[in-house]
């Protein structure tokens, strides 16, 4: 995810059982992706999570089995995501796990939820990302909750009133609703007093996100960018690099340029007016996802490669099908890589 981005060398590609694959064996696992709930409490048009009828989620002693895991990988940085973690009503007896740890705890939320939750995300979560898809009428019509943007408001309100230090930022995921918005949005996030905003492109094509086979072409084209939009794309994206010093260390959107042009590109491509071009990426070596099932998967598009209900988490990421995958994966050229909308690079010193 673009939440999780820095600068790191990726590991060299081994042949599938060749002795190189020892070189694919993790010893430190920094960061950890958890799912602790597997529905939504939103209905976006670029996810069908929200589908999802049978409802899963983590619980203490499903991490409680994994806690000798993430001490062993050193484990540095848990990653709540969903669905929507804060529909899990053990979330915040979870995160007191972790960070009884010394593991920093960040919330990823739709953020319906804030409001009446404050007092255990100030008390048991580090920071909190809450998805922003628009200024208010453009973010309730995305989400498909009438006044989803005024309950981020008031829960980032309570929040600030409770503690007023807490780093809560905003992530916005760029899609035909709102591709000529994104100085609005940013606008829209300042003005609540959100800290910062982060722009990845949406996911079109994976079978991530409850979608198994894929989307139908019309449900596709809801959401993907015609040749006109991505041309206005083009120039909302420099006018967002030019007005917010994107990048900056002082700047209030989070991505480089460099970054930002990537979003771009993803819809040509899509398009078949580019190629597609893999980022730079060693998620598969630095981190897991762990899904509300169980499931442990080297990022959020790639098949699983265990599950946690089987095995200790330091088992699952150095078994012989998890290092197989790793040693077989060529970012640059892997499709799944090609496509991807978001990735993460974490310094092997750091």
């Amino acid at each position: 995810m673009n939440t999780l981005t820095s600068i790191s060398i990726l590991p060299t590609r081994a042949s599938a059982g060749s002795s190189e694959t020892s070189s694919h064996r993790i010893a430190s696992l920094p960061v950890v992706v958890i799912a602790p709930h597997n529905q939504c409490n939103c209905r976006c048009l670029m996810c069908d999570i929200w589908r999802i009828k049978e409802s899963q989620e983590l619980t203490p002693t499903d991490l409680e089995r994994q806690i000798d895991s993430f001490r062993e990988l050193g484990v540095r940085w848990a990653v709540f995501t969903g669905g929507e973690p804060q529909l899990n009503p053990q979330l915040f007896t979870l995160a007191h796990m972790l960070r009884s740890e010394g593991i920093r705890v960040t919330l990823l939320t739709a953020g319906l939820l804030l409001k009446s939750q404050a007092q255990d995300i100030t008390t048991n979560i580090d920071d909190v990302i809450v998805s922003l898809d628009g200024p208010p009428a453009v973010h309730n019509r995305i989400r498909r909750v009438h006044d989803a943007f005024e309950r981020i408001t008031a829960g980032l309100k309570h929040l600030r009133e409770l503690r007023p230090d807490i780093q809560v930022s905003a992530r916005t995921t760029v899609q035909k609703e709102n591709h000529c918005l994104l100085r609005a949005t940013a606008a829209a996030a300042k003005e609540v007093g959100l800290n910062s905003i982060s722009f990845l492109a949406a996911d079109l094509t994976s079978s991530a996100f409850n979608r198994p086979e894929g989307w139908q072409p019309d449900r596709e084209r809801r959401v993907a960018l015609t040749a006109l939009e991505v041309e206005a794309l083009d120039a909302e994206i420099e006018n967002i690099i030019r007005e917010y010093k994107a990048g900056q260390n002082s700047g209030f959107v989070v991505e480089s340029p460099a970054k930002l042009r990537r979003i771009v590109q993803h819809f040509r491509a899509h398009l078949g007016l580019a190629e597609h071009a893999a980022p730079r990426c060693n998620a598969p070596w630095v981190s897991a996802v762990v899904e509300a099932s169980g499931d442990v998967r080297p990022c959020f598009f790639h098949p699983a490669i265990g599950n946690s209900h089987d095995a200790p988490l330091r088992e699952i990421v150095n078994s012989p099908v998890a290092l197989k995958f790793r040693a077989n994966l060529d970012i640059a050229t892997n499709p799944v890589c090609r496509s991807c909308v978001c990735s993460l690079h974490w310094p092997r010193n750091r």
